[in-house]
């Protein structure tokens, strides 16, 4: 029994000592908000107090109409994944893109605690600030749960709901990214805290777009500031230590029309999981990308604009 003791106790100080070694080798220091300024802020860029943060966000398009689309972003992204689609939507419509507590240039919340009820609350403190009666929400990920929850909280300031990929129901069969696994595996995932390789960041793209060709070094940049921006990997890490606990039965008190978009290529989220919500919320549509995966407003950011254009003027 000693003898066992003994070898657990090195193969802990082993892992230990391997941990500091990586630290010490890769180790990356946090970029604070100044620094990232230059590379990722526009003349639309805006900064708005809310909630103990400063919230970075985009207002455009057509300030005349009354009833704005917030395009709203998934795990470890940020405002920048709507670019496109952004573009195409603001020649008719106003609108709102943000970076949401915890990622991008907002950066953490000061308690550093997060849940879907923690994100539509922030989310209608956000609205009241721009004095928005209602708007249609868009979603990616775990932006479409946020957007879902926020639908069922806020039933009345909501007129219509898109979910993209949308996270919610349990897991099926998906394989999921390496930096989504490295970040759920305890001991391991404190390394998040100091290294954030784009190696990494890079493997992890390549599993959540469909077409490798995507997968840019510009890309694999954005991707790894904003996950380095300071306090983002400690609010990452807080995140998928207690996760996001959705009460996925609530979908079905959902009634304002809603679009679901799909791409048949997800990894992260399976395709499957379209009919589910189809089948909760009674006034929805489902339209499905062929050879596209987890982020199809990237991939193939027009056909989601003209589904969404549709959508919006039936």
């Amino acid at each position: 029994m000693r003898k066992i003791f003994k070898i657990a106790a090195w193969s802990f100080i082993g892992l230990i000592s391997l941990i500091l070694l990586l630290i010490l080798i890769v180790g990356e220091s946090d970029l604070t908000l100044e620094e990232m300024k230059p590379k990722y802020v526009n003349a639309e860029s805006e900064f708005m107090p809310i909630m103990g943060m400063n919230v970075h966000y985009r207002d455009e398009g057509n300030i005349n109409d009354s009833i704005p689309i917030l395009l709203i972003h998934g795990m470890s992204s940020s405002l920048h994944t709507f670019d496109s689609v952004a573009i195409d939507l603001k020649k008719n419509h106003r609108v709102i893109s943000l970076d949401l507590p915890a990622f991008g240039l907002t950066g953490p919340n000061p308690e550093n605690t997060y849940s879907l009820d923690y994100y539509a609350d922030f989310l209608d403190q956000f609205r009241k600030n721009l004095k928005i009666k209602q708007w249609t929400l868009a979603g990616n990920s775990l932006g479409g749960a946020i957007a879902w929850n926020y639908a069922v909280r806020f039933p009345n300031q909501i007129n219509q709901l898109i979910l993209i990929d949308a996270a919610g129901y349990p897991k099926l069969n998906e394989k999921g990214s390496l930096g989504f696994k490295i970040a759920s595996t305890p001991i391991v995932n404190k390394l998040m805290l100091f290294v954030t390789p784009k190696s990494l960041v890079r493997q992890s793209l390549l599993s959540i777009y469909y077409d490798p060709k995507l997968v840019t070094d510009a890309q694999v940049d954005r991707f790894h500031d904003v996950a380095i921006r300071e306090g983002n990997r400690a609010a990452a890490l807080s995140i998928f230590n207690g996760g996001f606990k959705a009460n996925y039965e609530k979908i079905r008190l959902i009634k304002v029309p809603t679009l679901i978009l799909w791409g048949d290529k997800d990894n992260l989220i399976d395709v499957a999981n379209a009919d589910l919500f189809k089948k909760d919320i009674p006034n929805s549509k489902v339209v499905i990308f062929q050879n596209v995966g987890h982020v199809p407003m990237e991939e193939v950011p027009h056909q989601v604009s003209k589904e969404i254009t549709s959508f919006l003027n039936p």
